[in-house]
C-alpha cells in the first residue's frame, strides 16, 4: 500500500497510532540504518510494519526493513526504526521526515541516529563508528521547508545540533564495548549516485570525515521540535578516490553485517542510559 506522508491528517492519525501502541511515548527513539540491523537481535517488544502507521512511507532500500518496534533494550524502553525514508527514494522530503514528526509530535525526546557513510579521512578504516559532531547540508533542499514557514520562531539553532552529553554517552558505551569512536561531521549529500573523486576532495577541504545520504533532514527537524539527537555513523568504505575498487552499494551492506554486532552492542550500552532507576527500599 502506497502512501503519501505530507498531511498534516495523516501526521494526526500517525501519532494516535503511535498513543495506541504505547500511551507513555519512550524516552529514546533510535534509527536503525545500515550498519546497525543486529540491535533487533537484543530488542524484546512488539514490531508492526511501516504500511500499519497512517501515512508512514514505507523504505525501499535493501537493508531498511521497514518496521517500527515498542520495547525494550535491556532495561531501556525504546522505539526502535528498523529502516528509513531516504529524500532520493521519492525525491520528496516530506516523506524522509515523516518518521521524525511522528516522533516529536508522539512525544519522544531523544532522539539516535545511525547510518552507513563513506569515510572521507584516509588515515581512518572501513568499520570505524563515528559519533557526528556537526553536520554539512548539501543535500539541496531544507525540509523545515515542507513544514510550512509560519514565523522567525521557525529560524531554528542549529550551532548545538549535536548534543554534547549524549555524545559523550556514546563514546562511554564504546569503550564500555571495547571500542573507540571516532568524532567529526557528516556531510550529507542528496543521492542516489555515489561521489566523485572531485567532490570528496572538495568535502575533506570544507571540514567534513564522512559523506552519507541520510540524517541531517532528521537532524534538523528532530532541533525543530526541541529534541535531543545524537548520530552515529559506520564508515562503510572509502570514500571515492580513496578506495581501489569501485563503490557499490553491496560493499556498504557487507561491511555493516561484517560489524554489526560491535555497532549493537555501543547501542545497547548506550541505551541503558533511559533505563528507569532502581527503586531504593
Amino acid at each position: 500500500m502506497a502512501h503519501k506522508a505530507t498531511g498534516h491528517k495523516e501526521l494526526r492519525q500517525a501519532v494516535a497510532f503511535c498513543r495506541r501502541m504505547s500511551a507513555e511515548p519512550p524516552p529514546l527513539a533510535i534509527v536503525l540504518g545500515s550498519g546497525f540491523g543486529g540491535v533487533m537481535e537484543a530488542f524484546e517488544g512488539k514490531w508492526v510494519e511501516t504500511d500499519q502507521i497512517p501515512g508512514c512511507p514505507r523504505p525501499k532500500v535493501p537493508g531498511h526493513a521497514g518496521r517500527w518496534g515498542w520495547g525494550r533494550l535491556g532495561k531501556a524502553p525504546v522505539l526502535l526504526l528498523s529502516g528509513r525514508v531516504h529524500y532520493y527514494e521519492q525525491g520528496s522530503m516530506a516523506e524522509a521526515i515523516f518518521a521524525t514528526r511522528v516522533l516529536a509530535e508522539y512525544g519522544v525526546q531523544n532522539l539516535l541516529l545511525t547510518n552507513a557513510a563513506g569515510c572521507i579521512n584516509a588515515r581512518w578504516r572501513c568499520g570505524d563508528l563515528m559519533v557526528v559532531r556537526d553536520h554539512i547540508n548539501f543535500m539541496g533542499a531544507n525540509p523545515l521547508c515542507e513544514m510550512g514557514w509560519k514565523s522567525f520562531a521557525d529560524f531554528v539553532d542549529l550551532s548545538a545540533t549535536y548534543d554534547a552529553e549524549l555524545r559523550k554517552w556514546l563514546h562511554a558505551s564504546a569503550l564500555k564495548a571495547g571500542l573507540k569512536l571516532r568524532e567529526g561531521v557528516y556531510l550529507a549529500v542528496s543521492g542516489p549516485s555515489y561521489e566523485t573523486p572531485a567532490e570528496i576532495r572538495a568535502f575533506e577541504r570544507l571540514g567534513a570525515q564522512a559523506v552519507g545520504m541520510s540524517t541531517v533532514p532528521e537532524a534538523i527537524v528532530a532541533r525543530r521540535y526541541g529534541l535531543r539527537v545524537a548520530a552515529l555513523s559506520c564508515l562503510t568504505n572509502m570514500a571515492a578516490g580513496l578506495a581501489k575498487t569501485a563503490i557499490s552499494h553491496e560493499e556498504v551492506i557487507t561491511t555493516g553485517k561484517r560489524n554489526s554486532q560491535q555497532n549493537s552492542e555501543v547501542i545497547r550500552i548506550f541505551a541503558q542510559k533511559f533505563a528507569p532507576a532502581p527503586k531504593g527500599g
